[in-house]
């Protein structure tokens, strides 16, 4: 099988890096990768939202499944072009995609499904918003209601900081993601991240996760692209899990088909639990960065196959087969990120760090010139290790990121802290 992956992320290294492992991966092309990505696949120059483009890189290199990564192709609607050209590809359509392109959408979704959320009022004019703010107080969250890198949502301590979020936004801070806006109800308890695949019918959960949005240790500072991750999460049990996919998850797959929009892909659902409840905080339609980076550490080469037969329409012949071992990735950024940070520095030391199942550096902003790998964006490198216990998996990474030689690099050396404390 040839198999494409759009993406240049750490999320399509992990991917990639998951695919090469099963036998059944003929050849494998990134598009537009990075220079992690290199070392294992072939790269490709492409302009991953542009569907045309896609398909006739497809019929070029004899490729037989597509793999989508982030969210602004599946926003743009590559994978209906791709579908419509008669390839398989894992990956939701443009229309099943605005359950993250569109964040009112998404809760128009969730009353119909009567899926637990948050209260909320969406907003087109920021005369309306301030008046919502001031009638509801704070803490309150204030989300660009379109696609904004991981960086539209501002969770306001003070009703100060929720109407500069609200200039902010429709001031243009976000662009086109800002021009709307949703305003929730602060919801309180522990976040947690629940992935399930999806096949237009069925649903197969594959795994949980908890990511550390923020910049600073012990979760303070702006939010960010996230900071590192940790799978399994404790806070996930069965119990909540179960709960999530009877009155969360399956509801909004019912919804969608019976708009004749049935979901197909990868289902990221971020939850906030408190005693024993899960709430829908948001949907992405896309495996979380850095949250794919451990669980493709604990799926390994049959990710492949579950793709496949989400893709196929036949997730009710598959079953995920995990060993029961914990991942954790900690993420080294630019420094200065998530604000300004310079390109260009040299990264040092990779080459003493292992690389096995146990063991993986997966590259994000990356690049390679004169020999040397170089850092050209803000979450730079995915250091990422699985242990027996949490704290094993924890100790391992910890060692990596010490074996790198990186001085404009920085990393929180807290990731876990919540599950260890």
């Amino acid at each position: 099988m040839n198999i494409l992956i759009l993406g240049s992320g750490g999320r399509e290294h992990a991917l990639a890096w998951a695919v090469m492992q099963n036998p059944k991966c003929d050849k494998l092309i990134v598009a537009p990768g990075n220079a992690g990505i290199a070392q294992i696949a072939e790269c490709a120059t492409l302009d991953i939202e542009d569907g045309a483009a896609v398909v006739n890189f497809c019929d070029g290199n004899a490729i037989d499944f597509v793999i989508i990564g982030p969210e602004a192709p599946l926003a743009k609607g590559v994978a209906d072009r791709l579908r419509d050209a008669g390839l398989l590809v894992f990956g939701p359509s443009e229309a099943a995609a605005r359950l993250e392109a569109s964040k009112s959408f998404t809760k128009e979704i969730c009353d119909a499904a009567l899926a637990p959320t948050a209260g909320y009022g969406h907003f087109t004019d920021a005369e309306s918003a301030r008046a919502h703010i001031r009638a509801n107080g704070a803490p309150i969250v204030v989300k660009a209601d379109g696609l904004a890198a991981g960086k539209g949502v501002i969770v306001a301590e003070t009703e100060e900081q929720a109407l500069a979020a609200i200039d902010d936004m429709f001031g243009g801070a976000f662009g086109g993601a800002g021009a709307e806006v949703v305003i929730e109800e602060f919801m309180e308890g522990e976040e947690a991240s629940f992935f399930v695949l999806c096949d237009g019918t069925d649903a197969l959960p594959i795994g949980t996760a908890q990511d550390h949005k923020r910049i600073g240790e012990g979760d303070t500072g702006p939010n960010t692209g996230g900071m590192g991750a940790y799978s399994p999460a404790p806070v996930l049990t069965d119990a909540v899990a179960a709960k999530a996919l009877d009155e969360i998850i399956r509801p909004t797959l019912r919804v969608m088909a019976e708009r004749g929009t049935p979901y197909q892909g990868v289902l990221y659902a971020g939850l906030m639990i408190k005693d024993g409840q899960p709430r829908l905080v948001e949907y992405n339609v896309r495996f979380g960065d850095p949250e794919c980076q451990v669980l493709m550490m604990r799926l390994g080469a049959q990710a492949l196959d579950l793709m496949q037969a989400a893709a196929e329409g036949r997730l009710s012949e598959v079953k995920a087969q995990w060993a029961d071992d914990h991942a954790m990735t900690v993420v080294m950024a630019a420094e200065g990120y998530p604000g300004s940070y310079e390109k260009g520095s040299v990264i040092k030391g990779l080459e003493n760090c292992p690389e096995d199942s146990f063991n993986m550096v997966f590259h994000a902003g990356t690049g390679e010139k004169d020999g040397q790998i170089i850092a050209t964006g803000g979450r730079v490198l995915n250091v990422t290790a699985r242990g027996d216990t949490l704290q094993e998996a924890r100790d391992r990474a910890y060692a990596m990121v010490d074996k790198i030689d990186w001085p404009q690099g920085v990393c929180r050396r807290d990731i876990g802290w919540r599950a260890l404390k």
